[in-house]
């Protein structure tokens, strides 16, 4: 088995949250029944939906469960442009957002007549948040990234939320990449009131944090104006109906409490590794540059450019030796595009295809930073042996 440093797109299922689904999929009642099996499945998905409610600090009404990341942030998205005030026409987006809001995004420009209003992010990858609440007055809806997916910088969501409240502007957070390493107290960020306005939505996601892939939630504040992009039985809130998924709600729940309770101790210990993980590649090869903020970013996250290789390149050569990391977001996995979040920087196409994603998550040793830091050698001499001879001939 190789070593798998590649936690942002995917973690390693927990063994207690494999336990928990298991147990709540031997259950046969639909929880929508009203007879005594449905009512026990129910059971299980309202426990699951207050603990998952406590650990995002939100009540369990707002829990809306979905089949994982992409579509939370498109009911979160589209829910909220579809129910706009009629004379709101604008949608703030930043620029190096997740492909699911990127792309949901340019999908309601180009069907539904959606104007973009872009928000840059600074040389460190945060959302610019002067930029943004500028931006804000009028607009249907925002969106944001709590932390970015490539480079792991955190953004300011404290300020970001006040400045959506302060422009009577609904708030979007994309929490998917973030939940593992930062707590989201929904309740503190969206304050206090009623209006259907601030932070009024955040997505999650499982499989980021041990739970089996296609688990995860939509928090949907209870004041929220949000239209549904299921329709059917009405369940949850007639948010997002069909029958709801009772195992892996459990799974999720047992994944997202394990994730808050380890918090604590994995940050400095993910933080430490990609010290040394860092530090290596740099006395390894002197030109690279750790891309991100050096302190505002995600424990275990190391983005780096390597400016003489392709990041695609050294991604297979690596891959080769046994040790898998990515070059950015596992949604483009296999499709050799610059990196937007690079190039959002300021750098050019070139310098966006010659980037890698290396993050760290609960299993990840100082055995497998020095497995990484063994075979990075042979990996860039080859890589940019590779891109010498491409450019000779061009």
């Amino acid at each position: 088995m190789g070593v798998y440093l590649d936690h942002a797109a995917s973690t390693p299922l927990r063994p207690e949250a494999r336990e928990a689904w298991l147990a709540a999929a031997e259950l046969t009642g639909n929880a929508s029944s009203v007879h005594g099996a449905g009512q026990a499945a129910r059971r299980v998905l309202e426990d699951a939906r207050e603990r998952i409610a406590a650990v995002l600090g939100c009540d369990p009404i707002e829990v809306v469960f979905t089949s994982g990341g992409t579509e939370s942030v498109n009911l979160g998205v589209k829910g909220l442009w579809w129910a706009r005030e009629p004379d709101r026409s604008a949608i703030v987006l930043p620029d190096g957002e997740h492909h699911a809001t990127l792309d949901t995004v340019e999908w309601l420009a180009a069907a539904q007549g959606a104007q973009v209003r872009p928000v840059p992010l600074d040389p460190e990858g945060a959302i610019d948040a002067d930029a943004f609440a500028a931006v804000l007055p009028g607009a249907a809806l925002a969106t944001a990234l709590v932390a970015n997916n490539e480079v792991g910088t955190v953004s300011d969501v404290a300020r970001l939320a006040a400045a959506a409240a302060d422009a009577a502007v609904p708030l979007h957070l994309d929490a998917v990449g973030a939940i593992a390493h930062t707590p989201i107290d929904f309740a503190a960020l969206r304050g206090t009131g009623n209006a259907p306005h601030g932070l009024v939505a955040a997505s999650v996601s499982g499989h980021k944090v041990g739970a089996p892939v296609g688990t995860g939630a939509l928090v949907v504040s209870r004041f929220a104006r949000i239209g549904a992009v299921l329709h059917g039985g009405g369940q949850q809130r007639g948010l997002r109906s069909g029958t709801p998924d009772v195992a892996g709600a459990a799974a999720l729940a047992v994944a997202l409490e394990l994730t808050a309770a380890e918090r604590d101790a994995e940050s400095p210990r993910l933080t430490a590794l990609a010290g040394r993980l860092a530090d290596g590649i740099r006395r390894i090869v002197p030109g690279a540059r750790l891309l991100g903020s050096p302190d505002r970013r995600l424990p275990g996250h190391v983005h780096v450019l390597f400016p003489d290789a392709l990041g695609e390149t050294l991604l297979f050569l690596l891959d080769h030796s046994g040790v898998e990391v990515s070059t950015g977001s596992a949604c483009q996995a296999g499709i050799a595009e610059p990196s937007h979040v690079v190039m959002a920087l300021g750098y050019g196409d070139r310098e966006a295809r010659s980037v890698l994603r290396i993050t760290l998550g609960r299993s990840s040793t100082a055995d497998d930073v020095d497995a990484f830091l063994a075979a990075l050698p042979d990996a860039h001499r080859r890589a940019a042996a590779s891109s010498a001879r491409a450019a000779a001939r061009s």
